[in-house]
């Protein structure tokens, strides 16, 4: 009972260790650091049209100023050239003076930009369409990370198969080696036949050991792309056993939705959207403005016929003794915009038309590869229907040279030969039957959809 109970623990615990492709493929994007780093500039994006559509609320600032000087005033112009001027706000005096108290100036100020004729909104757009933009960017390099998963997928699949056929090899050239022994022993044959035959078993274990190398390489690659550490993995079985099926409605004419595709049309749009931004720019823009502040000063109303009329007391000069309001609004339009930007926009325009060309030259790529990979698939059945030939008549051989060469009735070189035959035949078969799984994922590269080849597991 307890064995049975061990038995089937383990059978339980294989079973959960295969790694089937759609789980690899979810894996992949889950961790893979290039696609989090796009998910991330996605993010920025998203924050980046929150901030554009902010910018419809009005400026609104409050300050405070607390100073100490003196007042003394001069007729003439002043002029704040790159920055804020200190200015006075006293009669000019006949005489310079030291006298010096506080003063305080408290506001609240409100500047909003109530029409623009769609420069903000143009710019909200904007930003909304670079957001299409890295998300479109997201799904393409996901799309071409998963097509790059599952071609390691097959090729680590192919390897592992190769390497599963090598291994019988070298069990049928022990086998040889053995029945040779045993036959050189008694004198039935010479004992140079001995030595080929270990040198067969040599051979047949070095391809074995050559074919695990390469598995260990593509188990590498693979761990790589799932971003996880080097291990070695146990791949779903159905890719060895089954053959992919294509309905007639499976396979689009134009690849119209594909990742790719869409990505370059979300930047043919952002790049239309930029023109519309540019002609924006050529408006003029209308701004309300309301000001209220209240006003402090240690100098009396009377200072100019009385200098002595102030006082330096700190809570003389920051209280608030005057208040005003100011409302009003400006229309202003820089006129030399109209023709600044006429520039812009047809650089602007270049730009979306040469986006435009080549969205075409990619959609006729895409659609000439599609129909490559169709018959590409159909080959690679057809090889496949082949290599069984091949196989099954490589197999029937070395059938009947084993019978014939424990008998004494065929040579040494013909039954080598029937035993190189059947390992080629072998492989030719597992590289075929991967091949039929390759070129139907090179056709839901082609059509811009991994999903093809995963349905395809499932007939």
């Amino acid at each position: 009972m307890a064995s049975i109970c061990l038995i089937f623990a383990v059978n339980t615990t294989g079973f959960a260790q295969i790694l089937n492709l759609s789980d690899a493929l979810q894996r992949a994007v889950d961790y893979h650091d290039k696609i989090k780093s796009k998910q991330s500039f996605v993010q920025s994006t998203v924050q980046n049209t929150r901030f554009q559509n902010k910018q419809y609320f009005p400026d609104v600032t409050f300050g405070a100023q607390q100073s100490y000087g003196t007042i003394n005033a001069q007729n003439g112009p002043l002029y704040a050239y790159g920055g804020l001027a200190s200015a006075a706000t006293s009669m000019p005096l006949a005489e310079q003076n030291w006298n010096a108290a506080f003063g305080s100036l408290y506001f609240a100020n409100v500047n909003w930009n109530i029409f623009t004729f769609g420069k903000k909104t143009q710019q909200v757009a904007l930003a909304s369409s670079k957001e299409k933009v890295a998300t479109a960017d997201v799904d393409q390099i996901i799309f071409e990370h998963q097509v790059k998963v599952a071609a390691a997928y097959l090729n680590l699949l192919a390897s592992q198969r190769i390497r599963f056929v090598q291994g019988k090899n070298t069990e049928r050239a022990q086998v040889f080696f053995e029945m040779t022994s045993s036959r050189a022993a008694s004198g039935l044959i010479p004992q140079v036949d001995l030595s080929l035959a270990k040198a067969e078993v040599s051979h047949a274990r070095s391809l074995e050991i050559k074919s695990y190398d390469k598995e260990l390489s593509y188990s590498k690659h693979f761990a790589v792309l799932l971003n996880e550490e080097f291990q070695t993995y146990q791949l779903d079985s159905i890719f060895n056993t089954t053959v992919p099926y294509i309905s007639g409605d499976t396979i689009q004419k134009r690849a119209a939705n594909h990742p790719l595709l869409t990505w370059h049309q979300r930047k043919i749009d952002e790049s239309e959207q930029s023109e519309k931004y540019m002609h924006s720019q050529k408006m003029p823009t209308v701004n309300i403005v309301g000001v209220i502040q209240g006003r402090g000063s240690g100098f009396d109303w009377n200072y100019i016929q009385d200098q002595t009329a102030y006082s330096s007391s700190y809570f003389k000069g920051t209280g608030i003794q005057r208040s005003n309001f100011l409302i009003g609004g400006t229309l202003s339009w820089n006129l030399t915009n109209i023709f600044r930007y006429e520039s812009k926009v047809k650089e602007q325009q270049f730009q979306t038309q040469s986006l435009k060309q080549d969205y075409s030259l990619m959609e006729k790529e895409l659609s000439a590869q599609t129909e490559l990979a169709k018959v590409q698939f159909q080959n690679a059945v057809d090889n496949l229907a082949e290599t069984k030939v091949q196989l099954t008549a490589a197999q029937l051989a070395h059938r009947q040279h084993t019978a014939l060469y424990k008998n004494g009735l065929t040579p040494l070189v013909d039954f080598t030969q029937a035993l190189y035959s059947l390992n080629r035949a072998e492989i030719d078969y597992e590289i075929a039957q991967n091949n039929v799984w390759q070129a139907m994922l090179l056709l839901a590269s082609a059509q811009g959809d991994i999903s093809i080849l995963l349905k395809a597991t499932q007939y």
